[in-house]
């Protein structure tokens, strides 16, 4: 299988993996997304399989571990022929992990599929920033090659927001003269960037978000299991996406934001100590995850602010205390119109702090000093 990496891929990070938590190929199954795998086995069972299909939804609900488990099926089982020996028609997604596709798909040796991603960049150490032309162009080698032994091709694109304009123009011509026996899973968290045209050549998959039990079975899977009460609070947090917990999880998000909550629980003004331990928390290179976690709480943390003032509080607390903060500082419909207007413009400021390179700590305090003016300001 080629991965679109020249590089040996033990050595170099995957960028559609989650740190602290298996690759989606690596899953047997996802988790809560029952009517998209029944909706693409109705049309496999029902001579519809489409050779474009488009797996939407927001981030780190199952998209990419459904694709893997599309790849696998597919590859795994033989088309049926109409003759008397042909399999029965099959009711589930399911494939034996002792299977050789199976096996192979997790060592990335399947030669029946073709994993678009973005590249490893081997002169500067790292990844590149989105997926190009000269990736999907090796797709012409791969149906080349893989048409000798007949059967099924797979192609994952993961994700697809992430290819570049010549990239995604290549791709369109694939989606409009597909090979035979091709099929393109293309995973996208914001289907509205990409080309009308490539949208409309695929059939859509749509993912929602997980519910409270279905990201507790998630969590109940990992090595270490967080408690009861530490799955609520990232439940609360993640908004139904197993791979933002996750994330939350790996990174002490939780204990971050119980520090957010504890920075402007203290009445008037703010705990200057605890922001200042904040911010530089997340300055240098090995501190960059940290950094963008930060920022994500900050916009939570006035999210959660705003929908409280509105009437909306929040179903439970994502850190002790936060109740009473979120009712301190947001008690009404006006609080909540300063507390959403003040998310847009820190996130505008967040992103051309990044785009500058401004010091991490910098940016973090200077929320801190916005989100102290504005609470200031309304108490007047």
């Amino acid at each position: 299988m080629s991965t679109g990496m020249s590089t040996d891929p033990d050595a170099i990070p995957e960028p559609d993996r989650i740190d602290g938590a298996p690759h989606p190929r690596e899953a047997a199954r996802v988790i809560g997304q029952d009517a998209a795998e029944a909706a693409f086995l109705t049309a496999y069972t029902s001579d519809r399989l489409h050779h474009g299909w488009l797996i939407t939804g927001p981030r780190g609900v199952g998209k990419a571990t459904l694709a893997w488990r599309i790849a696998r099926f597919l590859l795994a089982t033989p088309p049926d022929d109409g003759g008397m020996f042909a399999a029965p028609t099959p009711t589930s997604l399911d494939v034996s992990d002792d299977h050789p596709v199976a096996r192979r798909l997790k060592a990335l040796s399947e030669p029946g599929l073709f994993l678009l991603r973005r590249p490893w960049d081997e002169k500067n150490k790292r990844l590149k920033g989105d997926i190009t032309v000269d990736e999907v162009r090796k797709l012409k080698h791969f149906f080349a090659m893989s048409s000798a032994g007949g059967g099924r091709r797979v192609v994952i694109v993961d994700v697809a927001d992430q290819m570049n304009t010549s990239a995604a123009n290549a791709l369109l011509k694939l989606l409009e003269e597909p090979p035979e026996g091709a099929v393109l899973l293309l995973i996208s968290h914001q289907p509205s960037r990409l080309l009308p045209t490539i949208r409309s050549r695929c059939r859509e998959l749509r993912l929602s978000p997980l519910s409270p039990p279905d990201l507790a079975q998630v969590m109940a899977g990992l090595d270490e299991t967080p408690s009861a009460d530490e799955t609520q609070r990232l439940g609360e947090l993640a908004a139904g996406s197993a791979g933002d917990a996750l994330r939350l999880l790996h990174l002490d998000g939780l204990a971050i934001y119980a520090t957010l909550i504890e920075i402007f629980s203290a009445g008037r003004g703010f705990d200057r100590p605890r922001a200042l331990k904040l911010a530089n928390s997340a300055v240098g290179k090995a501190n960059a995850e940290r950094f963008e976690l930060i920022l994500r709480l900050f916009e939570l943390f006035l999210a959660r602010l705003a929908r409280h003032g509105t009437g909306f509080p929040p179903g439970a607390e994502a850190a002790p205390g936060e109740a009473a903060c979120l009712a301190r500082l947001s008690p009404g419909p006006d609080a909540a119109r300063g507390w959403a207007s003040l998310q847009q413009e820190l996130s505008a400021r967040a992103n051309h702090g990044r785009a500058v390179n401004l010091d991490p700590a910098a940016l973090i305090l200077d929320m801190v000093f916005r989100i102290n003016e504005t609470a200031a300001r309304q108490a007047a």
